[in-house]
């Protein structure tokens, strides 16, 4: 679907549209800025994902079952909202399991209609990865299985059924998957599940008088839903209890098109010390952070005994261009506070070193590829399921140029990859672009040239993707296939279905 449409059936461009002035639609842009800061309780407990359960599989893996259900959760006062969850009915358990880890999990559908579940920023085979290739059927049960290979970074799991994506997250099937290892655990950063190491899935939702979730695009916008309520793990106006002096905060942008610009009511400093793909060479301190939709950060902040503060997300008129305001982007949420004991616990230092940095920039380059995104479609095609648009060698490192081309804001992701952002327009990327990636914002005009590692997990008939991520994007058509193929091998044929039972 155009994202344009309203303002095609009303024959009027965007410029056409704010031009109106007084009429109805340069009232409608006048008031499309939302501001929170200071304007709304922030009284109800931060609800902690729970750890999905782990047992021994069969063949020894950590086995997970994951049951995909409907119902309804009390998500405000009144009548209770019809969502969509994970072993439960809003969101999903988070699953942790360690580098060197063989993994299985058990994917029920109990819902009346197929979806699936895509493992994002993980390294592994095309089959298992979850993407609109292997969609599980209402009723069935789908079990992949791999072995983690990869530094510890927090990870996320969401739907990636073809043209239903958007919805289906929506709805709210979302969970983080932590990977963890022995080099992180020995640096001492605060990691009590849901007391310094606390994850937090941060989403935008709109409501109807009867509380239940509206998916209506904007008028004149371009990204997608955009809600005027924020959930912090499916909690409306949170907050949460600081019992320690440094807490670590596992920040997911998990709405579907919003961006956030994070920071703190009091403009006090955080240290980013890990991105998509793991932990940065060493903390980055700033006191705002973007995040696009399918971003993560990881965040340390600092705490005085008694002190209460405020994380917010602060305008981006800078991104936006001409839509911004419809999109979001001049708005000032209140997204969580923060309310510090009278006595922390000050346990934990953030060391100077942290994880090793991204190593592709002298790499030798086997390819190189540009793409350009614009009009729902990538250097110029629209996604197709049986198309495979290229493949690439295992074990060879390839660079992608790409490019925003019009005029409306898009990111990019890769499957099965964690990138290095070599430049942004020729110049050394800005420190939060500098470690490793798998999904980046992509500013209007500017070419950004990624350079990825291709390792394992050979298969010239399952594609990985390439996309958007922002999710009405992504459905619209913005989306691409590629194969990691062995020495020798051509790309083969997408088969139209798999065996996922």
């Amino acid at each position: 679907m155009e994202r344009r449409t309203v303002l095609k059936i009303l024959g009027v461009g965007l410029g056409g549209a704010l031009a109106l002035g007084g009429g109805g639609l340069g009232i409608y842009y006048a008031a499309a800025r939302r501001d929170t800061a200071g304007k709304i309780d922030l009284d109800t407990p931060l609800r902690i994902p729970p750890l999905a359960e782990a047992t021994a599989g069969p063949s020894g893996a950590l086995a997970f079952a994951l049951g995909v259900q409907a119902g309804e959760t009390q998500l405000k006062d009144g009548p209770p909202t019809r969502t969509w969850g994970v072993n439960g009915t809003y969101l999903a358990p988070t699953v942790r399991a360690r580098r060197g880890e063989s993994v299985e999990l058990a994917v029920h559908n109990g819902l009346d209609q197929e979806t699936s579940l895509h493992w994002h920023g993980m390294h592994l085979p095309a089959v298992m990865d979850g993407g609109p290739h292997q969609p599980v059927a209402a009723g069935e049960t789908w079990t992949p299985r791999w072995t983690v290979d990869q530094p510890a970074a927090t990870l996320w799991y969401h739907p990636h059924v073809h043209g239903a994506t958007a919805d289906h997250t929506y709805r709210g099937l979302t969970g983080l998957f932590i990977v963890d290892d022995d080099e992180t655990d020995a640096l001492g950063l605060p990691s009590t599940y849901g007391v310094d190491d606390v994850p937090m899935i941060v989403q935008d939702r709109a409501f109807d008088g009867d509380n239940q979730f509206v998916e209506r695009l904007p008028l004149a916008g371009s990204l997608g839903v955009i809600g005027d309520e924020i959930l912090v793990n499916g909690t409306l106006g949170p907050y949460l209890d600081v019992t320690t002096r440094l807490v670590r905060l596992r920040l997911l942008n998990g709405s579907n098109a919003r961006l956030y610009h994070f920071g703190f009511s009091d403009d006090r400093g955080f240290a980013l010390i890990g991105t998509d793909g793991g932990l940065l060479a060493e903390p980055w301190e700033t006191n705002r952070l973007h995040l696009s939709p399918g971003e993560r950060a990881e965040i340390v902040v600092a705490f005085e005994p008694g002190e209460t503060v405020d994380l917010r997300s602060y305008p981006s008129p800078d991104l936006g261009g001409a839509s911004g305001r419809l999109d979001g982007f001049a708005d000032l949420l209140d997204i969580c506070r923060f309310r510090a004991v009278d006595t922390l616990a000050d346990e934990t230092t953030l060391p100077v070193a942290l994880g090793a940095a991204p190593d592709l920039a002298d790499a030798v380059v086997a390819a190189e590829r540009s793409f350009v995104l614009a009009s729902d479609q990538i250097n110029g095609r629209s996604m197709a399921m049986d198309r495979i648009d290229f493949g690439v060698q295992e074990g060879t490192v390839e660079v992608w140029e790409v490019t925003n081309d019009n005029g409306y804001i898009h990111n990019f992701h890769v499957h099965d990859v964690q990138f290095q952002v070599l430049t942004v327009d020729g110049a050394p990327p800005p420190p939060h672009l500098r470690g490793w990636k798998d999904t980046v914002l992509l500013v209007q005009g500017s070419r950004y040239r990624l350079a990825m590692r291709f390792s394992d997990h050979t298969d010239p008939d399952v594609p990985y993707m390439y996309h958007c991520h922002l999710l009405q994007h992504e459905d619209d058509g913005m989306m691409g296939q590629f194969v990691v193929l062995d020495q020798g091998q051509d790309v083969g044929a997408v088969p139209t279905r798999h065996d996922h039972t």
